[in-house]
């Protein structure tokens, strides 16, 4: 009879939040709609895809156009079906058997979580108390344990904390591995390495179109990395991993001129607003602990009972993500903002 491998045994179905609620606050959301901002909208776009052909497998459109959105050569994009599948390819393929990935903590579970699947070593560095990288600690330690790969998110998620692009390359340049930096939240802040990740040949600099973008519904990301890596990821990826509609819809999007700073630039407005609101409450309720400056597009902050608030904000039809002892909060349109803000001055203490 067949039995699963004791590798996977206890693991269970990523649970999202799910449920009719008003307002959705959880997932780190753009409250964009792109519809707008695309020539001849989503349905133009749409309207010009050949559904039975195959995919480009190269992306060579898009990544063309990445690479003039972001500022680097097409020659160094790999595209993927969302990011977190780029980081299950690095980590299946990129990484011997017996190898030990360093990651962060607090920081992204998928970065732990993929390496307990390919029967990876994984051990952890802890985040200082303002929940950034102790640069000289994750130095020490991935030398320690010759690490096969380091890898972390910057600015940081769920954390909203980063360290500074200095900082990053000093990892980079001391590392004995690989090291993967992932930039999914990088368009809120102005630290970002991608110009020089083809300089190096142990360095992989992860995106996405989930983010900043408003594109999360149809799973575009892409690495940047040097000639050799690049070559390795585009032989090891699934041959049509990005499919033709979402392939057109990057393409379309980012083709607009200064794009990504404009719905950046909105949404950082908008976490500005709903930081600000959060502070003055942090001043008049002791039921928040510390709110933490943000680099991304949403606040996280620390709680007494992070619990007890969430699951009273569920019940007002408001979903927000909680952590253990946090909160983290999307920045939503203004109303969305105004109403989060108005129960939890309701809720808290």
């Amino acid at each position: 009879m067949y039995k699963l491998p004791e590798k996977i045994s206890s693991f269970k179905p990523y649970d999202p939040i799910t449920g009719d609620y008003k307002i959705r606050l959880d997932a780190n959301e753009s409250f964009v709609n792109i519809d707008d901002y695309i020539e001849g909208g989503i349905a133009g776009v749409a309207s010009k895809v050949a559904y039975n052909r195959y995919p480009d497998a190269a992306a060579a459109e898009l990544c063309k156009t990445i690479g003039e959105c972001f500022g680097v050569s097409e020659r160094y994009v790999t595209t993927g079906n969302g990011s977190d599948e780029l980081i299950s390819i690095i980590t299946s393929a990129l990484l011997a058997k017996g190898q030990t990935v360093l990651t962060c903590e607090p920081d992204f579970s998928m970065y732990r979580f993929y390496p307990a699947v390919y029967e990876l070593g994984v051990e952890s560095v802890q985040k200082n108390d303002e929940l950034e990288i102790e640069v000289d600690a994750l130095i020490a330690k991935a030398n320690e344990i010759n690490a096969g790969m380091v890898i972390f998110s910057n600015p940081c998620n769920p954390t909203s904390t980063g360290i500074s692009r200095e900082e990053v390359l000093r990892i980079v340049e001391n590392a004995p591995g690989l090291v993967v930096v992932d930039e999914a939240y990088m368009d809120f802040w102005d630290q970002s390495i991608l110009d020089v990740a083809s300089n190096y040949d142990n360095l992989i600099v992860l995106k996405t179109c989930s983010k900043a973008l408003g594109c999360a519904a149809m799973r575009i990301g892409f690495a940047v990395a040097g000639e050799k890596i690049t070559d390795a990821l585009r032989a090891v990826k699934s041959p049509y991993n990005t499919d033709s509609f979402s392939q057109a819809l990057a393409t379309a999007l980012l083709s607009q001129k200064g794009i990504v700073q404009q719905l950046s630039g909105l949404m950082i407005d908008s976490r500005k607003e709903l930081y600000a609101e959060i502070v003055k409450l942090a001043e008049k309720k002791s039921d928040i602990i510390k709110v933490y400056p943000s680099k991304t597009n949403f606040v996280f902050m620390k709680m007494k009972d992070s619990r007890s608030v969430h699951q009273k904000l569920l019940d007002r039809s408001i979903a927000v993500r909680c952590f253990d002892g946090y909160l983290r909060i999307t920045a939503g349109t203004a109303e969305e903002n105004a109403a989060v803000i108005k129960e939890l001055s309701d809720i808290l203490e």
